[in-house]
C-alpha cells in the first residue's frame, strides 16, 4: 500500500500565521494566495438555492454559460465540481496505476493526488507517461506552454491509454491562453478554477472540460449534486457578466503594474508570475517572509526553492502603502 503523501503547503492559512506571528494590529494583509482582492459582487440568490437540492436546469444553465465564457468547442464535454481541487483528486481514479509526469515545479496537489491514488509520478521527463500534467500559465513562475505542445501531449497520452491535464487556473486573465476552442481533442482534460479570478474562493466551484468520454466518466465519478445551489447561481451570474470580466482584467493589470513598481523599488528581482501574483528572488526568502509576517503581511515561500517569495496583489492604495513601508525596513543578510 502506498504511504500517504505529506500534506502540501498552501497560502491563505491565517490561523497558522497568527499562531506564528501573532494577531496584527491592522489585521492581516494576505498576499499569500493568487486570489483576486477585488471580488465579484455577490448577486441576490433565490430561496430555492438554499432549500432545494441543486436543480438540473440550473446546472445546465451554468454549463451553457461556462461554454460561452471559455469558448469551449461544441463537441467537448463539460462538468462542474466543488472546486478544481476536488476534480484534481478525482482524476487519478479514472485510470489504473500508471506512470505520470507532472511538469513542474508547479502546484503541489497535482503530484500528491496522483501518488495517493497509487500512480508513479516521475521526477523528470517520462516519455512513456500515460498522463502529463501542465499548469498554464504555471504557478508560481507564470510560464506559458505553447498550444501546440499541449495538444501534442494530449495525443501522446491518448496513445498510451491516458490523457493530458491542463490546469488553466489563471488563464482567465488572458483569454487567448485558453484551450477551450480545442477542448474536443482526444485525450485532453482542461481545468478551470472559478474562485481565483472572481475572488470568491470560498464558493468552491470549478470546471473540467475536454474529451467527452473522459468528462462523462469524471461526472459519473463525482456523482449527483456535486455543486451547491448557491454556487450554481453565483457562478452563472459571474461568468455571464462580460463587462465585469473585461473591466477586471484591466484593473488587475493596473494593480500588477503597481506591484511590480513596489517590488522593483525595493530591489527585488521579479522572476515572473501572472496578473494575480508575482514571483521574486531574494537571497534569504525565509527572512523576508518572516519580516513581512511580523508586520501582518503574509506571503508565500517554497520549501523546494529557498530564494523564492510569491506576492499576491494588494487590492487598494492603503494595502500598497503598507507593503511599501514594510519592504523599506527589510535589510538583507
Amino acid at each position: 500500500m502506498t504511504p500517504p503523501t505529506q500534506p502540501v503547503s498552501h497560502g491563505g492559512d491565517l490561523a497558522a500565521a497568527t499562531a506564528r506571528f501573532g494577531e496584527p494590529r491592522e489585521g492581516w494583509l494576505d498576499l499569500s494566495t493568487g486570489i483576486n482582492p477585488c471580488p465579484y459582487p455577490l448577486p441576490p440568490l433565490s430561496d430555492q438555492a438554499w432549500i432545494r437540492l441543486p436543480q438540473r436546469d440550473r446546472e445546465a444553465a451554468l454549463l451553457a454559460t461556462a461554454r460561452r465564457a471559455y469558448r469551449i468547442a461544441p463537441a467537448a464535454g463539460i462538468v462542474a465540481g466543488p472546486g478544481t481541487q476536488a476534480i484534481i483528486q478525482w482524476l487519478p481514479r479514472l485510470l489504473p496505476p500508471a506512470g505520470i509526469q507532472v511538469h513542474g515545479p508547479t502546484y503541489g496537489e497535482h503530484a500528491a493526488a496522483w501518488r495517493d491514488a497509487g500512480h508513479t509520478v516521475a521526477p523528470g521527463s517520462d516519455p512513456a507517461a500515460a498522463v502529463e500534467v501542465f499548469v498554464n500559465p504555471n504557478n508560481p513562475d507564470g510560464r506559458v506552454w505553447p498550444r501546440e505542445a499541449l495538444l501534442a501531449a494530449a495525443a501522446r497520452c491518448a496513445a498510451a491509454g491516458g490523457f493530458a491535464v491542463v490546469d488553466e487556473a489563471f488563464a482567465d486573465l488572458d483569454p487567448d491562453l485558453g484551450l477551450g476552442p480545442s477542448a474536443d481533442t482526444h485525450g485532453l482534460v482542461i481545468l478551470r478554477s472559478f474562485g481565483k479570478f472572481f475572488g470568491l474562493a470560498g464558493l468552491r466551484i470549478g470546471f473540467a472540460f475536454g474529451d467527452q468520454a473522459l468528462i462523462e466518466r469524471l461526472g459519473r465519478a463525482m456523482g449527483p449534486w456535486a455543486v451547491s445551489g448557491p454556487a450554481l447561481e453565483v457562478a452563472e451570474a459571474a461568468l455571464g457578466d462580460a463587462a465585469w470580466i473585461e473591466g477586471t482584467r484591466a484593473r488587475l493589470r493596473s494593480l500588477r503594474q503597481t506591484l511590480d513598481g513596489v517590488l522593483g523599488d525595493a530591489g527585488l528581482e521579479i522572476l515572473g508570475g501572472t496578473e494575480l501574483f508575482r514571483l521574486i528572488r531574494c537571497d534569504d526568502a525565509p527572512a523576508l517572509h518572516a519580516h513581512l509576517g511580523a508586520r501582518g503581511i503574509l506571503t508565500r515561500i517554497f520549501d523546494y526553492e529557498p530564494t523564492w517569495v510569491r506576492f499576491g496583489l494588494p487590492g487598494n492604495d492603503a494595502a500598497f502603502a503598507r507593503l511599501t513601508q514594510a519592504l523599506a525596513s527589510f535589510e538583507t543578510g
